[in-house]
């Protein structure tokens, strides 16, 4: 019952309702936290490649340079500096072309 706090009518005051919201909640939080993590990359990538087509190369290109050079930055790193650090970023792609 205390899971079911804040929840409306019958959902937070009779048991059996209550422990199915319970469930049910848990469920999407569950399913919900696997969510979140692709829905990051999928926008991450989408960032990655909007800034490396202004720099002249495309996302796929640009990654399969990065691998092959054996550097090592991970999409959020990447992303963070297309929006926030664009020189930086200009400065990465054209290290691997």
């Amino acid at each position: 019952m205390k899971l079911a706090k804040g929840y409306w009518g019958a959902r937070s005051k009779v048991y059996t309702v209550a422990k199915n919201a319970v469930e049910k909640g848990l469920q999407y939080a569950y399913r919900d936290r696997k969510n979140k993590k692709r829905a990051f990359r999928r926008l991450w990538i989408t960032r990655i490649n909007a800034a490396a087509r202004i720099n002249g190369t495309t996302y796929s290109k640009l990654m399969h340079e990065l691998s092959k050079q054996d550097i090592q930055l991970n999409r959020k790193v990447l992303a963070d500096m297309a929006m926030n650090h664009p020189e930086t970023f200009k400065a990465i792609v054209n290290k691997v072309n």
